[in-house]
């Protein structure tokens, strides 16, 4: 089954970090994912840009763009890793590992529907 693990964190805190404290962390993020993807469980994973970037598309018929995302949270969804596991505690155990690099970050870890395969990971098998 695949897995996102959606990593949240305060933005603010990590705009904040100089350029070497974020590369640090970086190193340390694609030390633990080598063996995931070695051992073929780890996908796509992608940090996403700025949320003052984001657009949220709204609303009857074609939609009205709006600035950014609109969620009153302290922490911001900033990036991502899909990964394939048969179960829900090894999809955990993956986002403990990521966590003991990056501890200030929270990780959201939700099961993942494909409606479109991708190169790396088929399509999500229909249970039934």
């Amino acid at each position: 089954m695949l897995y996102a693990i959606l990593a949240y964190h305060v933005e603010d805190e990590l705009s904040a970090w100089t350029p070497q404290q974020d590369a640090a962390v970086v190193a340390k993020v694609i030390e633990v994912q080598a063996p995931l993807r070695a051992s073929g469980h780890l996908g796509p994973a992608a940090r996403l840009d700025d949320t003052k970037k984001a657009r949220t598309l709204r609303g009857p018929g074609a939609g009205m763009v709006l600035d950014g995302p609109f969620a009153e949270t302290k922490e911001q969804l900033l990036g991502f890793h899909l990964v394939n596991y048969d179960t829900d505690e090894e999809a955990i155990a993956a986002a403990r590992k990521l966590r003991e690099v990056n501890p200030s970050a929270v990780y959201e870890i939700r099961p993942v529907k494909l409606y479109v395969p991708a190169d790396g990971f088929g399509a999500t098998p229909s249970k039934g």
